[in-house]
């Protein structure tokens, strides 16, 4: 091991891989899985939502979505991420990886549910206040994002952490395929208990009013994979090298991530202060 070095950090780079190294895959892989179903769901629905909010009498022809309203519902949350990632990487610096990544999961929580409870007099306000926590939503996703691959990243051992990250970011495929999944299997109960008539013979009920609550409940099921990730993040420590290299308490450090290891880990407070001056560099700097 390199001398110059703290020895928890070598305790990390050279841990066998272990339960506790699953466990962090499978709870920052179920970040990107919340994240990616949260995006990708609404394009499942809207579709549902022109039929149900946009249909004119005048056209014979099934309600659908302006294409402005429809580039707003759909591409709003996306405007959020790419914000939050800027807001939520920069806190996540300053005030720590586990409590910022809680904040993002409560957030995420809170807009899923939310944006399936978009409920208005007029179309034009049920669309803005769904654009509106959709936009919030998209805020926590961003946050997620880095911070779910940055905690795996320093939780990893070096022989294993390229393979752990590539498993973390493959659950964003699993969350869009169970996005389309969730939608289809939701659909079809309605449609076995509610079935309209084809537009042809009834126009206005061959979508059943009942058909409101599906893409409700489809955008409100988010909710669930962010709240069970916030309950697990929430019972594991904070990587061992953001407390020791940030908070620069080595102690702490070393007794959370022997834990974890099943280690004895010996804390380098001296050591800690050289290591860290020699680490520290400005934004932009050759050395960033």
């Amino acid at each position: 091991m390199a001398s110059n070095n703290l020895t928890v950090l070598n305790a990390l780079d050279t841990a066998r891989t272990q339960w506790y190294h699953v466990t962090a895959v499978i709870i920052a892989g179920m970040g990107f899985f919340t994240d990616a179903y949260d995006l990708f769901c609404i394009t499942t629905v809207s579709k549902l939502l022109g039929r149900l909010y946009y249909y004119d009498p005048a056209t014979h022809a099934p309600g659908k979505l302006p294409h402005p309203v429809n580039n707003w519902v759909v591409g709003v949350a996306l405007v959020g991420t790419l914000t939050g990632q800027l807001v939520f990487g920069w806190l996540g610096d300053k005030l720590g990886q586990k409590k910022v990544y809680g904040l993002t999961l409560i957030l995420m929580v809170i807009c899923a549910l939310c944006s399936g409870l978009s409920f208005g007099y007029s179309k034009k306000i049920v669309m803005g206040t769904l654009c509106f926590f959709r936009f919030w939503l998209g805020f926590g996703i961003g946050g997620d994002y880095p911070l779910s691959a940055t905690i795996m990243s320093e939780y990893a051992n070096k022989r294993t952490r390229g393979a752990f990250i590539a498993a973390v970011f493959a659950m964003q495929g699993v969350g869009i395929v169970f996005a389309g999944l969730v939608s289809m299997t939701v659909s079809k109960i309605f449609l076995m208990n509610y079935a309209g008539k084809a537009f042809n013979v009834d126009e206005v009920f061959s979508t059943e009013p009942e058909a409101d609550y599906v893409w409700r409940i489809v955008l409100m099921l988010g909710a669930l994979p962010a709240l069970l990730t916030y309950y697990w993040r929430m019972k594991m420590p904070e990587t061992g090298r953001y407390t020791a290299i940030i908070e620069g308490n080595a102690k702490q450090a070393a007794l959370d991530m022997g834990k974890v290891l099943d280690i004895e880990i010996q804390a380098e407070g001296e050591k800690l202060a050289k290591f860290k001056a020699a680490n520290e560099y400005p934004l932009l700097s050759n050395e960033f």
